[in-house]
């Protein structure tokens, strides 16, 4: 793998060692003694992503290229293509690209000399909210097989929805979707289940808000929390040990009730945390299969995450 462009493009064996290596540093700082230099080329709206990976870059030692669209070159017609060379051109060592299109990617992949990290594409990729949304199960049941997770609200304008079920079916989950029927996407070939289905179903129920900024037209939101959404009568019904989650922005009251957001089930500021351990992990994977670093760059580990958990322990929360 050159580019980190797309879930698909990871095997099991390389999902689990970026897994690994993110909880390698959520329990040890540790960063890189070379100087580099990352460029963050953010083309949409961005807070968790992009302040994360902004985060997990400074963790690791590295130099963060400042760059603001609104201040840039874009807005004098400069394409993203031409963006890019410059920074690789100026010395960045690599780039986390996130853009509108579907597939920004396909023009640069095979013209750029330092990597690219997705950190989003349209309403189709976003593998590294992915990975922090592995890590999040993983830390809670120390396994995947087996574990029924349901995610639920805007499938069709979703690029989380999209990544995380291919990369969860992957793994050996039961995926399940939920969605209103505008908002079901027959290209994405999982099961349909109603919402009080999927409460009592679940081992995960996994959230999304509502795109509005990739509809067409505004869709109406009133009776939204009661038709689709996780009430608070319908976390009762949910499992035990089940957990809620959300890759956020959240829309309070919408699809989630507001008293859910930060209640004992809740691992969306969790998931928050995670994402800055498991971009550092990401940007060592891709600075070592460019042979930018090497495994003696970064001090060895002894043990894995794997090894130290036992089973379903849910000893972190």
């Amino acid at each position: 793998m050159r580019h980190f462009i797309s879930i698909n493009q990871l095997t099991i064996g390389e999902i689990h060692s970026i897994l690994d290596n993110a909880e390698q540093y959520r329990k040890r700082e540790s960063s890189i003694p070379k100087q580099l230099f990352a460029g963050n080329l953010f083309f949409e709206p961005s807070t968790r992503t992009k302040m994360s990976f902004i985060v997990a870059e400074r963790k690791l030692g590295l130099e963060v290229l400042d760059f603001h669209m609104e201040s840039s070159s874009v807005l004098k017609g400069e394409s993203l293509y031409d963006t890019a060379k410059t920074f690789e051109a100026i010395g960045a060592n690599f780039l986390v690209i996130r853009d509108a299109s579907d597939s920004w990617y396909e023009e640069l992949e095979q013209k750029l000399a330092i990597p690219v990290i997705n950190a989003g594409a349209g309403k189709e990729e976003h593998p590294t909210q992915t990975m922090l949304d592995l890590l999040t199960i993983y830390q809670e049941y120390g396994r995947f097989r087996g574990i029924n997770v349901v995610i639920v609200g805007d499938i069709k304008h979703s690029r989380v929805a999209r990544s995380n079920a291919i990369a969860l079916k992957k793994l050996g989950v039961k995926v399940y979707l939920c969605a209103a029927p505008e908002f079901i996407d027959e290209k994405i070939e999982f099961p349909y289940i109603t919402m009080d289905q999927a409460v009592e179903l679940a081992d995960v129920v996994m959230l999304l808000r509502i795109q509005h900024e990739r509809h067409e037209e505004k869709s109406e939101t009133n009776n939204y929390l009661q038709q689709y959404g996780l009430t608070k009568k319908r976390e009762k019904k949910m499992k035990q040990a089940a957990i809620i989650m959300h890759p956020a922005p959240i829309n309070r009251g919408i699809e989630i009730d507001s008293d859910l957001v930060e209640c004992s089930r809740s691992r969306i500021f969790k998931q928050m945390e995670n994402g800055v351990y498991i971009r550092m992990a990401i940007i060592k994977h891709v600075l070592q299969e460019w042979g930018i670093i090497n495994e003696n760059t970064i001090e060895k580990r002894e043990t894995t995450f794997r090894n130290q958990w036992n089973g379903g322990l849910r000893s972190i929360n």
